[in-house]
């Protein structure tokens, strides 16, 4: 096993121990009376009045982790670093920058608990969390397709152009998502914490063979399942079978079709995941059924709709501005 791989599986593994971390260093030494929720635009996890110093700090924590990210994507790209089986140096710094800036937002939240959900809305951080998948299904989807392996001839025009930059915009989704929230000790809380560290992960292993593993990948697109439908049955609502089933049924149609995986498995999980939904409902409510259709038929819109955008604008640019060799 190449060494990119042992780090990955070493990765994982601290990840869990820093996940665990956070449960067993709460409380923070202070008490807080949260205001009532008032739905979905509420953050509930911040304190009931803004205080300066906290917000400073969490402030100059996700920029400074932000830069830093990008500095390690751009130097990369400016020493044109190849995909190796081992790790590049720039690797090593990703990797102890990253846990740095994990132990400093721990830090930050110990002494003044208040993260980045104080100055912006909620559906940031989510929106965040959305035009990552949007942006992995547009560029997968020359490889392995969008809806049951069949393939979009003109995606493929918009995967290089994500190829180049898709670091920069997945290093901002993560790591605004990570400085969003306090590190709270809630279930929700602690299996996002733990997915956000898998996203760090697969950013400090830029440019190598890991990088790119197609089931490490597949499994960070489809662990969303697993953090949505833990916080919405958690939270005591109903709506947990519209995210286990939706973003399973987006793992059923389109991402195990990139997994080399042979007819008489994907027909299995297909089954099963047509019968674990046949179970539920029966129960729930057939007339609840089309509640899973939701999560996919938005992601879909969306990847249409960004790889719309983008043909567009790159069809401009040949237009009136040429090609390379037209110039």
């Amino acid at each position: 096993m190449n060494s990119s791989y042992r780090v990955l599986g070493l990765g994982i593994g601290v990840s869990v121990l820093l996940a665990a971390c956070i449960a067993w260093l709460r409380p923070f030494g202070m008490t807080i009376e949260f205001l009532p929720d008032t739905g979905a635009s509420w953050y509930y996890w911040q304190l009931p009045e803004s205080n300066r110093w906290a917000q400073l700090t969490a402030w100059l924590g996700y920029l400074g982790h932000q830069v830093f990210m990008w500095g390690v994507i751009a130097y990369g790209q400016s020493q044109r670093l190849k995909p190796q089986a081992g790790l590049h140096r720039l690797n090593l710094i990703a990797l102890g920058g990253n846990l740095l800036f994990i132990v400093l937002h721990w830090a930050q939240t110990h002494w003044y608990y208040d993260a980045l959900a104080q100055d912006v809305s909620v559906f940031s951080s989510q929106g965040s969390v959305i035009l990552l998948l949007v942006m992995v299904l547009v560029m997968e989807a020359p490889r392995r397709g969008l809806l049951a392996g069949q393939k979009i001839a003109w995606m493929a025009q918009c995967r290089d152009l994500l190829k180049r930059y898709h670091g920069y915009l997945f290093c901002w989704a993560t790591i605004y998502t990570f400085w969003y929230h306090p590190m709270e000790s809630t279930p929700g809380h602690l299996v996002g914490f733990f997915y956000t560290f898998l996203l760090l992960l697969q950013g400090s292993l830029i440019f190598t063979r890991a990088h790119s593993n197609r089931y490490w990948t597949a499994l960070l697109e489809s662990f969303v399942l697993i953090h949505g439908s833990l916080v919405a049955w958690v939270n005591g609502g109903q709506m947990w079978p519209m995210f286990l089933f939706g973003f399973a049924g987006m793992f059923v149609i389109t991402t195990m079709h990139g997994l080399g995986w042979r007819p008489w498995l994907r027909w299995s999980v297909l089954a099963a995941y047509l019968g674990g939904m046949a179970l539920v409902y029966s129960e729930r409510g057939w007339s609840q059924l089309h509640e899973v259709l939701r999560i996919p038929l938005i992601l879909y819109l969306l990847a249409f709709l960004l790889a719309g955008l983008i043909w567009l604008g790159l069809y401009a640019r040949r237009r009136w501005v040429g090609t390379p060799a037209q110039r």
